[in-house]
């Protein structure tokens, strides 16, 4: 028996030119879906142990990332966010993006193309390359993508804020939406809201804050609440309304959050916090404070946020609609960050009411539009202009539980309570044991009871 009939993969007959032919299509194909067999069989067969011990570990990897995540779906998540693990991610990738191209240059050798058929050499090359391209592109690219979603979560979540768990079942969040600038002293907050979620089911709840309400009281034992025990009723600013109290703790009373920096807060912030733990009766873990202008890169980003537009609403203008250069139309449409915006602030010819519901329907179509698919086509626009529209205090570590909270909530219904005329609350005048029984109404409803048979 000859050696090429032994081996012929290793010791092919090189005048044969359909064996040639055949055997390159095997090895590129090999190369491709085991990376290493090619120089096992045919090659440096260290090079190929090396190779196949490479993919071994992918594999295992892959395989435990995905029975991990059906098991311990939270913990797989916290890890896979972690700063750690995200550069450990990018090394390995980045270094099997080389290998690869290595082994297939290597490939391209063994297959001693210039022995194939004339007519199939061309193709054989061409699709190499495509492999290639498959490849180590899609190593490179989640090399890439690893290193932005760390520098990414790093940006955003870079707070020294500890962990704190629910309270009374749930995790409060104080959502701010302002025009942040460099400096933010004296900023007002355009918005504010509460975002309530149940630890265990996801279950959100929005609770609109009108910024114009006065005598607002803080949480007990706070330190704004010592200082104005009776609400905030004369203060050190020209207008003693919600959204004062940020630009107040900031540019008075600084010095009553000695902490607030190092915890990836502000004094402003805090106060802020404070008060609307004062007015829901919730506990406030942590805050996420949203820049205007960067809201409306997220949503370009996105590639758009679909909503129903209930009334016809003027871009720019005055009081009365002088030099107004455009209208948001009513019906259902996509709305770019630009038009978004607006939609979100616009003032003339609607009650701050009424731009509290619209902030809210942007907030609720923008979170069901977060879908895996959309953010991983859009994912380095997502994590670009994320970086420019978050701060939080919200830590690192607790990161992957919320994503899996996030990811319930999706499954359910957003809730909402706005504190406006509507449901009974006079902002210039409130009563704040009705607020907070109207919080409670929706966040712990009662349990229905089965009626006795009859």
């Amino acid at each position: 028996m000859s050696v090429y009939t032994a081996s012929p993969i290793r010791y092919p007959d090189l005048g044969a030119s359909a064996l040639m032919t055949r055997r390159a299509w095997w090895l590129v194909v090999l190369n491709f879906l085991i990376p290493g067999s090619t120089q096992v069989l045919a090659g440096n067969r260290k090079l190929g142990r090396f190779g196949l011990a490479a993919t071994l570990v992918m594999w295992l990897i892959a395989a435990l990332v995905i029975v991990a995540y059906s098991l311990w779906r939270t913990a797989t998540l916290s890890i896979v966010t972690n700063s750690f693990a995200l550069t450990a991610a990018q090394a390995l990738l980045a270094g099997y993006a080389v290998l690869w191209l290595v082994l297939t240059i290597d490939t391209l050798r063994l297959v001693r193309l210039i022995r194939a058929r004339p007519n199939s050499r061309f193709w054989i090359a061409a699709f190499t390359v495509i492999l290639l391209a498959v490849s180590v592109g899609t190593a490179s690219a989640g090399a890439y993508y690893a290193g932005v979603a760390r520098g990414t979560l790093n940006s955003i979540f870079g707070g020294g804020a500890a962990s704190v768990p629910p309270v009374d079942g749930r995790y409060n969040i104080l959502l701010l939406g302002g025009d942040a600038g460099p400096d933010r002293e004296g900023l007002r907050p355009d918005s504010l809201s509460v975002v309530s979620v149940d630890a265990d089911t996801g279950r959100v709840t929005m609770i609109g804050l009108p910024r114009d309400m006065r005598k607002v009281p803080f949480s007990e034992g706070s330190p704004m609440g010592e200082l104005y025990p009776n609400g905030f009723r004369k203060c050190d600013v020209s207008a003693c309304k919600l959204n004062a109290v940020y630009t107040e703790a900031e540019l008075r009373h600084q010095d009553l959050y000695p902490n607030a920096k190092s915890t990836g807060s502000t004094p402003g912030i805090e106060a802020t916090k404070e008060a609307a733990e004062g007015i829901t009766g919730l506990t406030i873990q942590y805050y996420a404070l949203i820049d205007m202008q960067g809201f409306a890169d997220l949503i370009d980003a996105l590639g758009g946020v679909q909503v129903n537009v209930q009334k016809r609403l003027p871009i720019g203008g005055d009081e009365q609609l002088v030099g107004v250069v455009e209208w948001i139309e009513p019906g259902k449409q996509k709305l770019d960050g630009y038009h978004a915006q607006w939609y979100a602030r616009s003032r003339h010819g609607t009650s701050d009411f009424d731009r509290m519901e619209r902030q809210r329907e942007l907030q609720t179509a923008i979170l069901q539009q977060f879908t895996p698919a959309n953010v991983l086509t859009k994912f380095q626009a997502i994590a670009q202009a994320g970086t420019q529209v978050v701060k939080t205090d919200v830590p690192q570590d607790m990161l992957g539980y919320f994503t899996n909270l996030a990811m319930k909530s999706k499954e359910q219904p957003v809730s909402s309570v706005e504190l406006t005329p509507a449901n009974g609350i006079d902002q210039d005048d409130p009563n704040f044991d009705d607020i907070r029984a109207l919080v409670r109404a929706d966040l712990y409803p009662p349990t229905p009871t089965e009626t006795p048979a009859g």
